[in-house]
């Protein structure tokens, strides 16, 4: 395993490592996607600020709090135990999630972009050593965005609630940016949902901590459906 890994007391290191994973310079290409919302803009399902808002307020809710969020939290704490079989049931359980080949192949390939970062910044484990004494890989070897992101988390030091708020702030600023080019909406507009939406994130942050396992799966049929319905649309900027 690499060494240099923020000390938990080192705050400013540790912030400046999630600042880093959610900057949208992060060379992994998740400008090129759009998780179903250039569809929702041509079938006329988000047409301005105020329906935008709603619609990624109720992705927050019922697929962030209920996916993503929960299952950052436990692969932080997998990775924090090594846990090697925990990381890969829930890298299987994600994947699982993926309704469409889009968001499938949009968590596939981000996930791959994320590793090869981190293995050109020397943040990869080392196989190697686990191999001597037996034991799997840690990461799986095509784990998924999330796993990869959660990994990068606890590799930086950064605290778990601060991991989840990072990787909630990132899915918001991407989402808004597919809006400014797509639909289109000003950035003074985009500004307004952040403003409207911060809260909310943060509450889904807390909610998404308290979850029980049973509790978990995002419940998005209409992200499906025009995650499905992209796939085949005639004109488009994004790959999902």
């Amino acid at each position: 395993m690499p060494t240099d890994r923020a000390a938990p007391e080192s705050h400013d290191l540790a912030l400046l490592g999630l600042m880093q994973l959610v900057s949208p310079a992060l060379p992994i290409g998740a400008f090129a996607f759009s998780q179903g919302l250039e569809s929702a803009f041509e079938l006329g399902w988000v047409s301005d600020e105020k329906s935008l808002s709603e619609w990624l307020s109720g992705v927050l809710e019922d697929g962030l709090t209920r996916c993503e969020l929960p299952l950052i939290a436990r692969l932080y704490t997998a990775f924090e135990q090594q846990d090697s079989d925990a990381i890969a049931q829930w890298d299987e359980w994600l994947t699982a999630t993926r309704e469409t080949a889009e968001l499938a192949a949009e968590d596939s390939r981000l996930g791959a972009s994320l590793k090869r970062l981190l293995g050109s910044l020397d943040l990869l484990p080392r196989q190697d050593e686990r191999s001597e004494g037996c034991l799997p890989p840690l990461l799986p070897t095509h784990a998924g965005y999330v796993t990869l992101f959660s990994y990068a988390a606890y590799m930086r030091g950064v605290p778990p609630r601060q991991a989840l708020l990072g990787f909630g702030w990132a899915w918001l600023e991407n989402q808004l940016a597919v809006a400014c080019k797509a639909l289109p909406l000003g950035h003074t507009a985009a500004q307004r949902v952040i403003e409207q939406l911060r809260t909310e994130l943060v509450a889904a942050v807390d909610q998404a901590l308290l979850l029980e396992d049973d509790d978990l799966g995002p419940v998005l049929p209409g992200v499906a459906l025009a995650s499905a319905l992209h796939e085949t649309q005639y004109s488009r900027l994004f790959r999902s």
